[in-house]
């Protein structure tokens, strides 16, 4: 029986367990909508703009594992995803993002809504594809999905010209990919890990710098045998919040430009550094050459690109982290009393400066985010958007499982959470999600209330309002002398009024005595969401910082 391209579409993405896809209609897209219409096996989302569909499909693929799926018209609707596209390609985030395409008579002759979207999007996505044909839809989806989760996970774009999803063919839908140019080495070389164990063998104080590789690969709990085992601390980055239990004894939470004054520190002392699943990002290294001056390096990553990209590595591995950490675990044997020296002297550090902030009449942005830690008893999903209140999220809430900190951490989007934390609500409907925002990113996707409200999400949106821009405002004090060149937003709306009117409930708190008040009444609505406006200190600064071209030891802390 002969399908249209369009129904062959949707077919496809069932054979790959679909069930869940974001999506703006649009001319080009019309055939794949018209299909969508009497659908019952997949949920269609409407968000109210292309960037949103991108980021709620990526909130979505990260709380649970799955690829997300979003769906777009062409030219401005296809350019509506590209920050969304960047930011789950910096993220190494599975997603496969549908766009329509003009009709291929037209391809190439500047017709109405025509962009030439994998031209522009071939620098931020894992491959990408211009399907001209409806009989290549089948194939190409079932390799679109297969590159966009195996291997390093990333997004794969597919575009669709309107007349492959118009015209008929036979469908049936392959049992495998035939791709001999993609073959992601997944086991390590074992000489490689032999040696890996040989150093780790001999170290006297080594470290483990986790990254969001451990996430990808579902190797939280290899991670922590292998943690255990040594008896050494693990220190994580931004997008590895979560691979390893804060409520450890080995627990060294974030390292880098705003990570834990004790973990920086460790990083600069320690004899070996163990990198599993993480890149040496310019964020967790300060400045490249005074990185971990005293270590040698173990790198673990399945991206070879990534091996000794930034620093020089002694024993690299190519291949999956948890496979390879199941290697190392079996090679590392049971032995009592590791390392007591080198805890005792990370437990110094942990005493002497610990995460803390100076209390006084206003809000602390820092005890709002305790105090959602308190109330949830740390079960919840934490989404945020991009600023002080992101790191703030990283350093005060205390992450226990994988896939519960939902963060734009290599592109930096102001406006990525609020979507996010829509996919993430949908993606694990019985969880606890907030949104931890600041006045200025909860602006940039603020139309998204609307779908919140008429889903009946119960997100908890937590605004840390301080009428900045508040982390370019940091900047500007300690590097400028106070020059806020457009960073107050002292004409900000107000929020509340604004969430109200898209039918949300919202409240305004400006006691800190009623800050843990306000959060257990949120916990307690969940027919919609809720938002909560908190007046923050104004010119409170994220402490740990080390300043661009610093080390990690030349950290301003106080």
């Amino acid at each position: 029986m002969k399908i249209s391209g369009a129904q062959a579409l949707i077919e496809s993405l069932k054979k790959e367990g679909v069930e869940i896809v974001f999506g703006y209609p649009g001319g080009t897209v019309l055939p794949i909508y018209d299909v969508l219409y009497g659908e019952k096996a997949i949920k269609h989302i409407l968000p109210r703009h292309e960037q949103g569909s991108t980021h709620a499909a990526d909130g979505y693929a990260r709380v649970t594992g799955k690829v997300g799926v979003c769906i777009a018209t062409s030219g401005p609707g296809a350019t509506n995803t590209i920050t969304g596209i960047a930011t789950a390609f910096m993220d190494s985030i599975p997603m496969v993002i549908i766009t329509g395409q003009v009709a291929t008579p037209l391809i190439g002759r500047d017709s109405f809504q025509e962009a030439d979207i994998t031209g522009i999007t071939q620098p931020i996505t894992k491959h990408n594809y211009l399907v001209k044909t409806a009989e290549e839809i089948p194939r190409v989806i079932k390799e679109a999905f297969y590159i966009a989760s195996t291997g390093r996970p990333g997004p794969v774009v597919v575009d669709i010209a309107k007349d492959a999803q118009v015209n008929k063919f036979d469908f049936k839908y392959p049992d495998k990919v035939n791709l001999p140019g993609y073959k992601p080495t997944l086991k390590g070389d074992p000489e490689q890990v032999k040696a890996a164990a040989k150093l780790i063998a001999e170290s006297k104080k080594p470290l483990i710098y986790a990254g969001g590789g451990v996430i990808a690969s579902g190797a939280a709990a290899e991670l922590t045998e292998f943690a255990r085992k040594l008896n050494t601390p693990v220190t994580t980055t931004l997008m590895g919040l979560g691979a390893f239990p804060e409520t450890d004894k080995l627990a060294l939470q974030m390292l880098g430009m705003h990570g834990t004054a004790f973990a920086n520190y460790a990083v600069q002392e320690c004899d070996l550094l163990i990198a599993v699943g993480a890149r040496f990002d310019d964020r967790v290294t300060g400045h490249l050459p005074s990185f971990a001056p005293k270590a040698k390096h173990i790198q673990i990553d399945i991206d070879p690109a990534e091996i000794g990209k930034n620093v020089r590595i002694d024993v690299p591995i190519v291949g999956d982290v948890k496979q390879t950490l199941k290697e190392l675990n079996a090679l590392i044997p049971v032995k009592a009393g590791r390392h007591l020296a080198w805890l005792k002297q990370i437990e110094e550090w942990k005493n002497k400066f610990p995460l803390s902030y100076k209390k006084n009449n206003f809000i602390k942005p820092q005890y709002v985010i305790e105090m959602i830690d308190e109330v949830t008893k740390g079960e919840a999903i934490i989404c945020t958007e991009v600023g002080q209140h992101q790191m703030w999220a990283a350093q005060f809430f205390k992450f226990t499982k994988p896939r519960t900190w939902v963060s734009s951490g290599g592109l930096g989007t102001m406006g990525y959470g609020f979507p996010a934390s829509i996919g993430a609500q949908f993606g694990r409907p019985d969880s606890t999600v907030f949104n931890i925002a600041g006045d200025g990113s909860i602006q940039m996707n603020i139309q998204e209330l609307a779908t919140a409200v008429i889903h009946k999400l119960p997100i908890k949106i937590v605004v840390l309002n301080n009428s900045f821009l508040g982390m370019v405002r940091q900047w500007q004090e300690l590097i400028y002398e106070k020059r806020y060149s457009s960073t107050n937003l002292c004409n900000n709306p107000d929020l509340v009024k604004i969430a109200e009117a898209y039918g949300a409930k919202a409240m305004r708190i400006t006691d800190q005595t009623k800050v843990k008040a306000a959060l257990e009444e949120a916990m307690k609505i969940t027919d919609g969401p809720v938002l909560l406006d908190f007046s923050v200190d104004k010119e409170e600064n994220v402490l740990p910082f080390v300043p661009p071209g610093q080390a990690l030891n030349e950290m301003i802390i106080d």
